[in-house]
């Protein structure tokens, strides 16, 4: 079942899916090692997706709260996240495989809209599944999906939200995979989804080690969201090995009782969840729970297998933040430093920003995994 990470992973899949995820495995193995292939991502993520992004002091508020707080500025990049580093490498990868057409799913917009970016950019087709609840609190990027070619489909079951959109583009996925690839937008699903994604997304980790070695020092921690923990995967991995304290933070929503957060590795248990064995949110009789959060980005029952063994083997401290907390550190960000996050990453700043004085005097990077343009009909009305 191909376990990759200790007893967590594996291909939790149809019959018919499990050849098409080995030959997926095997080409990604195979294409990632051509130096055409890195050469062409290596252009790309240099000159239209925008990296490398810088590392910056925020000044203003690390005086305020006592600490000295570094943000990793993807936020910077193409289409405002770092989702944009995972979807250009994997439809790259799809280009090289010989498929004519991606899907993906999508939370919050932002992997859709960036999925959707580079199949415009390759000239793929591309179907984009969404919750229809995700859909309308986040309109404007389902309209520049629109805008880029992609078809946008509306999921209408369940909780209408993520977890459902995944679902949707496996079914997808298993009826087309002759001439479609999944571009997955987090570290979760079968193997070799999770290695997959981390391994695009660990360009964030490698800079940020590579600015903190040229400037002689290294942070206390590094802190980073978790929702489907795409941008956290992407950044603890090169760090693993280093005497950096890890910490990644779930969404705890409104309160502890379920169904009113997503707190995955703070309340759940391990199960089989969408192909893999890994952490999940369940109800008393065993079904996946519905859960709930302000940001639509970590509105997700599951964490997948990368982030249940960094928990189980206690390298990642997993914590959560509420939406007030979120909320209080979006202000606190813009205000202070003119700089507008996504309520994703708003809630690593919210864990922060509520403990500073667990935090007086240390030196802490997070990173922004996003800018906050597509949370503003959000924001707008929770702060009525």
């Amino acid at each position: 079942m191909r376990f990759k990470y200790g007893k967590f992973g594996g291909q939790f899949a149809s019959e018919t899916l499990i050849p098409v995820l080995d030959e997926l495995s095997i080409s990604f193995r195979k294409i990632k090692k051509m130096q055409s292939f890195q050469d062409e991502l290596k252009d790309i993520l240099e000159n239209y997706v925008g990296r490398p992004t810088p590392i910056y002091y925020a000044k203003r508020i690390s005086e305020k709260y006592g600490f000295k707080l570094y943000l990793k500025r993807e936020d910077l990049l193409h289409t405002g996240a770092h989702k944009i580093n995972n979807t250009t490498g994997q439809v790259l990868l799809a280009k090289y495989m010989g498929k004519k057409r991606v899907i993906a799913e999508t939370g919050a917009g932002q992997h859709g809209l960036a999925t959707a970016t580079a199949a415009a950019l390759f000239n793929l087709d591309c179907t984009v599944y969404m919750g229809a609840v995700d859909a309308k609190r986040q309109a404007i990027n389902v309209e520049k999906m629109k805008l880029l070619g992609a078809n946008v489909v509306e999921v209408e079951v369940g909780s209408k939200t993520l977890k459902e959109a995944v679902s949707e583009a496996l079914r997808d996925y298993v009826t087309n995979f002759r001439d479609t690839h999944y571009v997955i937008g987090s570290v979760v699903g079968p193997s070799p989804f999770p290695e997959i994604v981390t391994y695009f997304q660990s360009i964030i980790g490698l800079e940020t080690l590579s600015y903190f070695k040229k400037h002689a020092f290294m942070p206390d921690y590094i802190v980073c969201c978790v929702g489907g923990g795409s941008n956290a995967a992407g950044m603890f991995k090169p760090f693993l090995k280093e005497d950096v304290k890890l910490i990644g933070v779930e969404a705890a929503g409104t309160s502890d009782e379920l169904g009113s957060h997503a707190a995955t590795l703070s309340f759940g248990s391990p199960g089989i969840f969408q192909g893999a064995y890994s952490y999940t949110l369940q109800a008393k009789e065993g079904q996946i729970a519905n859960v709930t959060s302000v940001s639509a980005g970590l509105d997700y029952p599951g964490v997948g297998p990368i982030h249940s063994y960094l928990k189980e083997k206690e390298r990642v401290n997993y914590v959560r933040a509420t939406d007030d907390e979120a909320l209080m550190a979006f202000k606190e960000l813009s205000l202070l430093e003119g700089i507008i996050p996504a309520l994703e990453p708003s809630h690593a700043l919210g864990y922060i920003l509520k403990r500073k004085t667990e935090f007086r005097n240390k030196t802490i990077l997070i990173n922004l995994s996003g800018r906050g343009d597509k949370d503003l009909d959000i924001i707008r009305d929770r702060l009525k």
